[in-house]
């Protein structure tokens, strides 16, 4: 069994998911959002880490996936961005966690099928394959797709190992 944490940072609003890996089954934990609004940075860069290394001594996943950086238009927020990330990974490597890295094209494809999904659809396909009541916000259905990549990413290389095959069925953990 494997408690994967997914993180989607941002330098307003850092989301995060949490799924456990069992065999090929796959189960929805827990999602959310860190909301740091206007505060000055090094507020916003403080209330990241100690949200998520909070979260981290709460739910003990044995594996970290992050967004990696992709080039912003504007190079503040690219900056902004990186800072947020360094935040988080810190959080996750305090913690003895080893960090993995996906691009926003490697998640969409693991999730949706097509590397250029809308935002729209990476949400119906993460609430479609963990089976959840209802729609995840938008940020934390981002981090639990970041979660879901490392997952299939992790099962693909221990299937290529092992020369072993098959499918990944999700479920969900009672009272989702």
């Amino acid at each position: 069994m494997s408690i994967i944490m997914g993180v989607d940072p941002g330098s307003r609003i850092t989301g995060y998911g949490i799924i456990r890996v069992e065999g090929r089954v796959i189960e929805y934990i827990d999602s959310g959002c860190i909301r740091v609004g206007e505060k000055p940075m090094a507020e916003r860069l403080q209330t990241i880490f100690h949200s998520l290394a909070t979260l981290i001594g709460e739910y003990r996943p044995g594996e970290f996936a992050i967004e990696q950086v992709f080039m912003a238009r504007n190079p503040d927020s690219a900056l902004k961005l990186g800072q947020a990330r360094g935040a988080a990974i810190v959080a996750a490597a305090n913690s003895g966690l080893e960090v993995h890295e996906y691009s926003a094209r490697q998640v969409k494809q693991a999730v949706v099928g097509k590397g250029g999904a809308d935002k729209a659809q990476v949400q119906h396909m993460v609430q479609v394959l963990l089976a959840l009541s209802r729609r995840p916000q938008e940020d934390a259905a981002d981090a639990l797709g970041i979660a879901l990549c490392h997952a299939h990413m992790s099962q693909s290389v221990a299937r290529l190992a092992t020369g072993g095959g098959g499918k990944v069925r999700s479920g969900r953990v009672r009272g989702q």
